[in-house]
C-alpha cells in the first residue's frame, strides 16, 4: 500500500537525518517516595525503583518501616535496592552506627583520619507488594481523554484480539497469556500518543501462533536486546506507524518512531535485510488487526529476505 510506504520512507528520512532520543509517551503516577518519610528518591535511586517494575504505586517503604505503619509485606515478596551517602566522621564505628540505622555500609577499609563518604544500602517494597497500608490517594489525570473514532473502529474490529488490562506503569504485550497491558489514557500526552502505543503492543500480539504465528511460545523469550527482540520491535513500531496513518492520526508526527527504531536497528549492527523484512511483516500485521487482506503479502515478505 501506498500509506505504508510513505511511512517508511518519512521514518527511513529520519532516522538518515539523526533522532532524538525515544521518550516514553505516558505519565507514571509520579517519582518514587518513601511512604514513611514523604521524601522523594533522587539520582541512581530512581532508576533503580523503576528497572523491570511494573507498579501503579509511586510509594514504597522498608520492612520496618511497613510494620511500624500497621502493615506488612506479603510473603515470597523481593525486594528492591536503593542507596544513601553518608559522611563518616572520625572516631565513629561506622559499622555498627549504619547496623543500628538498619543500613549496610559498602565493603572496604574504613576511613581512618578524615571524613569521607560512605555509601549504604536499603531494601525497600512497593506498597503493593504490602497488606494493611494506606496510601495517599494520587491526584487525578488533568487530562480528559476523548476517544477518536477512527482508532477505536481499529481496535473494535481486530479479529480474535488479546485481552487488554490496565497497567499504571508500562505497556507490554504478554505472548504467554495474550494479554496486553496499558496504562490509563489518560495518563499518556495526548490521545493520539495514546492509540499509537496500543497499536505498537497489537502489532505484538499479532505475533501469537493464532494469528500470525512470529513467536514461538513452546521457546524460551528472545533476551533484551537481541537480534530475534530487535526485529521485532521493528515489526511491532512500523506497525503502529501504518496502523495510526490509516486512522489518520500522527502522534509526535514520526520522530518517536524513528527514535526508537533507531535503536534496534544499531543492535542489529548494520543488517541490511531487517528494515524491508520488518516492513512487509508489520504490514501483514496492520492488515490482521485492520481486518484487511493484502495479495502478495507472503511474497512480498520471502522477496525482501
Amino acid at each position: 500500500m501506498d500509506t505504508y510506504q510513505a511511512v517508511t520512507d518519512r521514518i527511513i528520512a529520519a532516522l538518515e537525518a539523526g533522532t532524538v532520543p525515544w521518550q516514553k509517551p505516558w505519565a507514571s503516577a509520579g517519582l518514587p517516595a518513601n511512604l514513611h518519610t514523604g521524601k522523594t528518591y533522587r539520582g541512581v535511586n530512581v532508576l533503580l525503583l523503576s528497572l523491570g517494575q511494573s507498579y501503579a504505586s509511586r510509594w514504597w517503604v522498608t520492612y520496618r518501616q511497613a510494620q511500624e505503619r500497621g502493615g506488612q509485606v506479603r510473603k515470597g515478596e523481593k525486594a528492591s535496592l536503593v542507596t544513601f551517602w553518608k559522611v563518616w566522621q572520625p572516631g565513629q564505628e561506622a559499622g555498627a552506627e549504619a547496623a543500628a540505622s538498619g543500613g549496610h555500609v559498602e565493603e572496604g577499609e574504613q576511613p581512618k583520619n578524615r571524613r569521607a563518604p560512605l555509601l549504604r544500602y536499603y531494601h525497600v517494597f512497593n506498597t503493593e507488594q504490602c497488606e494493611g497500608l494506606a496510601v495517599p490517594a494520587e491526584p487525578c489525570a488533568e487530562r480528559v481523554h476523548q476517544p477518536l473514532a477512527a482508532c477505536e473502529a481499529l481496535v473494535a474490529g481486530m479479529p480474535q484480539p488479546p485481552r487488554i488490562v490496565p497497567d499504571g506503569r508500562q505497556a507490554y504485550y504478554s505472548p504467554g497469556l495474550d494479554v496486553v497491558g496499558m496504562p490509563q489514557p489518560e495518563q499518556f500526552r495526548s490521545g493520539e500518543e495514546y492509540y499509537g502505543t496500543l497499536f505498537h503492543e497489537l502489532t505484538h500480539s499479532t505475533g501469537h501462533p493464532s494469528r500470525l504465528s512470529r513467536l514461538a511460545l513452546d521457546a524460551a523469550p528472545a533476551p533484551f536486546g537481541s537480534p530475534d527482540y530487535s526485529r521485532e520491535e521493528l515489526v511491532a513500531e512500523f506497525g503502529a506507524a501504518f496502523l495510526c496513518a490509516q486512522a489518520g492520526i500522527f502522534p509526535r508526527t514520526a520522530e518517536n518512531s524513528a527514535a526508537y527504531i533507531a535503536g534496534w536497528l544499531k543492535a542489529l549492527k548494520g543488517d541490511k535485510r531487517c528494515l524491508p523484512i520488518a516492513a512487509a511483516q508489520a504490514q501483514r500485521a496492520a492488515d490482521w488487526i485492520a481486518g484487511t487482506s493484502h495479495p502478495g503479502a507472503d511474497a512480498e515478505e520471502e522477496g525482501a529476505a
